[in-house]
């Protein structure tokens, strides 16, 4: 795994302490491998950063890079729903994401990803 790529589903895990999700992003950060946060990902989950410690002390990592929702993305993940008849712009971003780095996906909703790619690599939490 040259990276990992974390949907709303993989942070919502990881602010609840799933044992699975803490382990694989742990365990990326400790092998300094790139850990990559769709910029409408981050959006799905945030609510109050006061309330979200784990969550922050994550994003405030130096290995966590947070990757912007720009208009050639959001063109590029509106194209990808239109050729594959999915709607989720948000999820679309997270495969492109994953697809132009090479990295593997953490997600709860590996169905919804494959629709979008089914040769994407994931990890479900």
């Amino acid at each position: 795994m040259s990276g990992i790529t974390l949907d709303a589903g993989a942070l919502i895990a990881f602010e609840r302490g799933n044992r699975l999700a803490v382990s694989v992003i742990l365990r990326a950060v400790q092998q300094r491998l790139p850990v990559v946060v769709p910029a409408g990902a981050l959006g799905q989950v945030w609510r109050d950063g006061r309330k979200q410690v784990r969550l922050v002390r994550l994003l405030g990592s130096d290995a966590v890079e947070i990757e912007a929702l720009d208009d050639a993305r959001a063109r590029a993940a509106g194209q990808l729903c239109g050729v594959t008849r999915t709607t989720d712009v948000i999820d679309a971003s997270v495969v492109l994401c994953a697809r132009t780095r090479g990295h593997a996906v953490l997600t709860s909703d590996p169905g919804d990803l494959q629709r979008l790619d089914p040769h994407l690599n994931m990890h479900s939490v």
